[in-house]
């Protein structure tokens, strides 16, 4: 009998004596850079929000739309590509998905009128949904499993450096106007054959769709030790919603959905209308996109940290004291009486809630088995999506009516309590297979 024939583990057994090596780090270098371009696409446009108003003479509640319309055309797609990735595979959906995202950005940037542009944005964010979907998943179905939690984290590092991208390109290009900021961000869509060249398909889809051989083809690539075991995976049922409402899965998916909803609502609430706001306080329009870099760059120690004390405290407890935290500083954002006081409080905000993020990021993507993976995550995915869709009107709506700073600040930090509140009944993931 072969070594093959003679034992038969569960497929995340095969990740647990893994060591990470160079080929991981390219896969992530991979998927870092596509987590970046979603950045990006979703915050370049509100750094020169002013001249696409003027270009197209339109008020803040028009630019509002043309900002909310990328995460409206994504809900669908999550919805359509979660299924397709768990049936299809993690791999092409990917790769085509990023290159229909660059081919739509690319015409968007030659729109005639609003409704033209708002129309395409809308199918931009229909194609990057896929990649945006199943970044994470991805990534934790290749890597070891005592490196999971703290590799996913540093890839949501590719958020804040996103960010700065945007700012960089609307300080740089802005002044050739917003459409040469959108060409560039087309061009992004290239990374998509970075993606097809370096970045294996994942060997729990394979196992789960029957693909042995490939399976452990693609393991000897990650150095597994156990490349040559057969496997056995936890469900053969692929790619159903309706699964994720059976069962214990039921508690699980309702308590996530709310919690991506609340949370992302707590996020964009603050970072759309942020150059805004600060302006409100004093500030100039240079000045806040000033803030709004060094909050970006708050942003990068806080996943860091969060990414060190994870494997060793749990998903769990560092998410809950990361938002109870990220709920102080908004406090103290909302309530400073100073520029010093708001700078500091935004970046207490900034550090705390973005490394909650880089942990949700992470055990957001553990919940469910293999075959239902892509399906649960593009429903949280679109769970973010309608708070990020909602979330900049109603805020523009509160300005509208002359709510004030604190007031809304205060409205937005609601959430974040939310958030806190609906953690608490989650199960704790840390070092456990994958199924």
């Amino acid at each position: 009998m072969t070594a093959v024939d003679s034992r038969t583990i569960p497929i995340g057994a095969a990740f647990d004596r893994m060591p990470f090596t160079r080929r991981h780090v390219l896969v992530a270098l991979a998927l870092f850079i596509a987590f970046v371009i979603e950045s990006w696409e979703q915050l370049a446009l509100v750094y020169v929000s002013g001249d696409l108003g003027t270009a197209f003479g339109i008020d803040e509640a028009g630019v509002g739309v043309v900002l909310s319309a990328v995460a409206f055309g994504m809900i669908p797609g999550v919805l359509v590509w979660g299924p397709v990735a768990d049936r299809a595979g993690r791999k092409p959906v990917a790769f085509w998905s990023l290159l229909a995202y660059g081919a739509i950005a690319l015409a968007s940037a030659f729109a005639p009128n609003m409704a033209v542009l708002v129309a395409l944005r809308v199918a931009s964010g229909l194609a990057l949904a896929g990649v945006y979907t199943i970044t994470f998943p991805y990534f934790l179905e290749l890597l070891p499993t005592r490196s999971r939690g703290r590799a996913a984290v540093y890839l949501s590092i590719g958020w804040p450096i996103g960010m700065l991208a945007a700012i960089g390109a609307s300080t740089t290009l802005g002044g050739l106007g917003w459409h040469v900021v959108v060409i560039a961000s087309a061009a992004a869509g290239l990374w998509a054959f970075a993606i097809r060249a370096w970045v294996p398909e994942s060997p729990y889809w394979l196992a789960a769709r029957g693909r042995q051989e490939e399976a452990r083809a693609v393991l000897r690539t990650l150095s597994s030790p156990d490349a040559d075991a057969s496997f056995t995976v936890a469900s053969e049922r692929v790619g159903r919603p309706l699964d994720l409402f059976r069962g214990g899965l039921s508690r699980i998916t309702v308590v996530m959905l709310l919690l991506n909803f609340v949370f992302n609502w707590g996020y964009w609430g603050l970072q759309t209308w942020l150059p805004t706001l600060l302006q409100q306080k004093g500030l100039t329009l240079s000045a806040s996109l000033g803030f709004a870099a060094l909050s970006a760059l708050m942003m990068i120690p806080g996943y860091v940290s969060a990414s060190l004390l994870t494997g060793r405290f749990g998903r769990k407890k560092v998410f809950l004291v990361y938002v109870v935290a990220a709920v102080l500083g908004g406090l103290w954002f909302a309530t400073a009486s100073s520029t010093t006081g708001l700078y500091l409080g935004n970046f207490v905000l900034s550090f705390f809630s973005l490394g909650a993020w880089g942990v949700w990021n992470t055990w957001n993507g553990e919940f469910y088995p293999t075959a239902l993976r892509g399906t649960g995550y593009s429903w949280a995915t679109a769970a973010q999506l309608v708070a990020t869709t909602v979330a900049p009107s109603a805020v523009g709506a509160l300005l509208a009516h002359a709510t004030g700073f604190t007031a809304t600040m205060l409205i937005i930090n609601a959430f974040m309590v939310a958030t806190a509140l609906l953690a608490v009944p989650l199960p704790e993931t840390e070092g456990r297979e994958l199924e």
